[in-house]
């Protein structure tokens, strides 16, 4: 994997965030990883009968599905911000790309509180990677960007989503009445206050497999306070 570009991240701190524990990575992507992430994402996601997501952009053929990747992404990247903060890290197992793992919420500055997302390639389910990379993305939300709340969502439908939740110690938020693919469908609302991360912190970062070693985060957070008056006012 290519190593972070100096200028670029004297620039844009968040280029040289990097999580890890074990033989599990978090890690900013540039356009070299992201494309091997996409192409994981057009290899399988998901069974097809199932639809965990919003948005189906896991429908198509293997180039589309990856494109889907791709364009999202890029649409993220800008915005690490206090008006609106988006973080959107690589997952690599054993070195090699598995998938994402992000978190987005508007008024960084104010609430500090962002809500996760994911997803793994259908090759590598099962294996516990899942709630490591959620564990470990709590940890740099809270341990080393002050994060406030952080918070999940799941289709009842999706139980392996739910069941990480439930094991990193989130507390029930409630139910969502939604719309997915034109039908109404039920969420699941996880949430995880900075008091009950402190409660389950030493028993999450046990499941990791490995010291946990977050580098980059400094910078980032440092960038997100110098211009914390321009998150007053904007919208989300």
């Amino acid at each position: 994997m290519s190593e972070s570009n100096p200028r670029l991240t004297t620039l844009w701190p968040a280029a040289a965030l990097r999580v890890t524990a074990g033989d599990l990575e978090l890690r900013w992507m540039d356009d070299a990883l992201l494309a091997r992430v996409a192409e994981v994402a057009g290899r399988g996601v998901h069974a097809p009968e199932v639809m965990p997501f919003y948005r189906p952009w896991t429908t198509g053929t293997p180039e589309e599905v990856a494109r889907a990747v791709l364009t999202f992404q890029w649409a993220q990247r800008a915005h690490v911000s206090p008006a609106r903060l988006v973080l959107e890290l690589g997952v690599l197992w054993r070195g090699e790309p598995v998938g994402i793992q992000g978190a987005s919420g508007g008024q960084w500055g104010i609430k500090r509180e962002v809500e996760t997302g994911s997803w793994l390639g259908a090759e590598f389910h099962g294996r516990g990677i899942g709630t490591r990379m959620r564990i470990m993305y709590l940890a740099l939300m809270f341990d080393h960007l002050d994060a406030n709340y952080v918070t999940s969502a799941a289709f009842q439908d999706n139980p392996s989503s739910n069941a990480v939740s439930r094991k990193a110690g989130y507390e029930p938020d409630g139910l969502l009445h939604d719309v997915r693919a034109d039908k109404p469908a039920m969420l699941n609302r996880w949430r995880m206050s900075r008091e009950r991360w402190a409660q389950v912190r030493d028993h999450d970062l046990g499941l990791l497999g490995g010291d946990l070693v977050v580098e980059g985060a400094q910078p980032v957070k440092a960038q997100l306070a110098s211009v914390q008056a321009d998150a007053h006012g904007l919208p989300d």
